[in-house]
């Protein structure tokens, strides 16, 4: 996230960062951490926003993560969108299933959304494939932009020709282009 935070800043987008209470934690203490209760990270998540939009009063605000913080920022996003206080959702690495349980999916939600979404995801994420995403049938406002051999961190193997520096280029330009282009 530190990397394409400071990618989008230099293409003109400004970024906002947080850490969800059980990555505080993780960080403190040196240990792995379970993620805090749903209720407890849509909570944390909800201030975030309105503090953002008490402080900066942006005139478009998108809000999104990676992996679970773009789970969570799309469980949040339609009500947001509605109510005219987002323009839209970047989901960077989401996690459709839990790893080893593809059948265990995370997107009733997203099947709903009408709040325009970009998720950015490698195309052999152990946690959404290009296979398997392709059979969800998600709605028109999700845009997928896929990084060619990616996994979850959107690193490529080296046998593929790509990079992750490169990678991380294209999340950037692709998550640059949805926000600065209205939707």
């Amino acid at each position: 996230m530190q990397a394409i935070s400071l990618k989008l800043c230099a293409l003109g987008v400004g970024v906002v960062r947080f850490e969800f209470p059980y990555m505080i934690e993780r960080r403190k203490m040196g240990k792995r951490r379970p993620p805090n209760k749903m209720e407890v990270l849509l909570n944390d998540f909800e201030q975030h926003i309105e503090a953002c939009q008490q402080a900066l009063n942006p005139q478009r605000l998108y809000i999104g993560g990676k992996s679970m913080g773009g789970r969570v920022a799309s469980m949040l996003a339609q009500d947001y969108y509605q109510q005219g206080t987002i323009a839209g959702a970047l989901c960077l690495g989401y996690p459709f299933h839990p790893r080893g349980k593809p059948s265990s999916l995370r997107i009733k939600h997203l099947l709903t959304l009408t709040c325009p979404t970009l998720i950015i995801q490698g195309s052999r994420d152990p946690l959404g494939s290009f296979a398997e995403v392709a059979d969800y049938n998600l709605p028109s406002s999700i845009q997928c932009h896929w990084l060619e051999d990616g996994d979850h961190d959107f690193k490529p193997r080296l046998k593929s020709g790509f990079n992750w520096q490169q990678h991380l280029q294209g999340a950037t330009e692709g998550a640059a282009k949805f926000i600065l282009t209205e939707n």
